[in-house]
């Protein structure tokens, strides 16, 4: 069978370094395995920084990346059911999907709804439901599915994809919200939403504010700041990324041991949970999708041959929405 093209990392370092295209055998199918033919696959953070080693107790080298991505069912391994070639499935529970054809067990191939574009359904994933598992969090810590009404939330790298998938539905929820975001370009950017408060990391983040939440995708000094500064007490600081490069110090953290500080992975929740539970999660992204809550921007598209330039323009300080590769070309 004739090899494919894919992404391949065979050492760690900086993604636009070490991330090679090359080409790749199609193997012999297993029994119970699914092969995916790929046809659009996310670029998303959690794709890279396995990239450069952080994650190295747990990634195997060489190794492909890509957790998130739609695709066609092109063949079906012995013992599978309930799917059949042509069939549009996301794979699930590991990376892999920067490459034209990918094979998953059947039980980690969950079927998209046709009327879904293909972009959104590559998209369906990671953003929505770490957004649910967020929202879920905060639902746990304040007391069940009224405890948001009212609550003072404050939403750190809010002009993110998945940040403005929080706006809309801590909005949702009655949360008084707070979106903090890192210049004034991505401040006009964000939705307009009923009782939305907004600053600028650096210019007018802290000061006298006061949350009963913080989520936050930044780490570091700025999460340590937040976290210091503006929690009220019996309050929680969930996060869920480092954009900058480092977590949260353990000194903040023992500093307030008066409030609830908790990392979100959302590999642990998918690892755990059940197909039935990720079937059910699956169906409140779409509902997001549907809704326009959930749905990302797409900012380009490009063919897999061209990685290096979907790599670049990943990385580019003014890009506004998510980077999609096509495996196919």
């Amino acid at each position: 069978m004739a090899d494919h093209l894919a992404a391949l990392v065979a050492e760690y370092g900086n993604p636009e370094d070490v991330i090679r295209l090359a080409r790749l055998p199609r193997p012999n199918l297993e029994p119970g395995m699914v092969e995916i033919a790929v046809e659009r696959a996310a670029i998303n953070p959690s794709d890279l920084i396995p990239v450069t080693g952080a994650y190295s107790n747990r990634t195997v080298l060489p190794f492909v990346p890509g957790f998130e991505g739609v695709g066609t069912v092109s063949r079906i391994g012995a013992g599978v059911t309930g799917l059949k070639s042509g069939d549009r499935v996301l794979p699930l529970g590991a990376s892999g999907l920067w490459q034209s054809y990918l094979q998953r067990p059947a039980e980690w191939c969950f079927a998209v709804p046709d009327d879904l574009s293909i972009e959104q359904a590559a998209t369906a994933y990671v953003n929505p439901m770490t957004t649910l598992r967020l929202i879920a969090e905060l639902k746990e810590h304040f007391g069940g599915n009224s405890g948001l009404a009212g609550r003072r939330v404050a939403v750190t790298a809010a002009g993110s994809a998945i940040g403005r998938m929080l706006l809309s539905t801590l909005s949702a929820e009655g949360a008084d919200v707070t979106a903090i975001v890192r210049n004034k370009t991505t401040l006009a950017r964000l939705l307009a939403l009923p009782s939305l408060q907004t600053c600028v990391a650096g210019e007018n983040s802290s000061g006298d504010r006061v949350f009963d939440a913080v989520v936050d995708a930044v780490g570091g000094d700025p999460g340590g700041s937040l976290l210091r500064q503006n929690l009220a007490p019996g309050g929680m600081f969930l996060q869920y990324g480092a954009l900058s490069g480092v977590p949260v110090a353990q000194a903040a953290i023992s500093a307030r041991p008066d409030v609830r500080f908790s990392f979100l992975w959302l590999r642990s929740f998918v690892h755990s949970a059940g197909r039935q539970a990720i079937s059910n999660a699956l169906a409140q992204c779409f509902d997001g999708i549907r809704d326009g809550s959930m749905a990302s921007h797409i900012a380009a598209t490009y063919p897999l041959s061209r990685l290096d330039e979907a790599l670049a323009h990943q990385n580019a300080p003014d890009r506004y929405g998510k980077v999609l590769l096509d495996p196919r070309c």
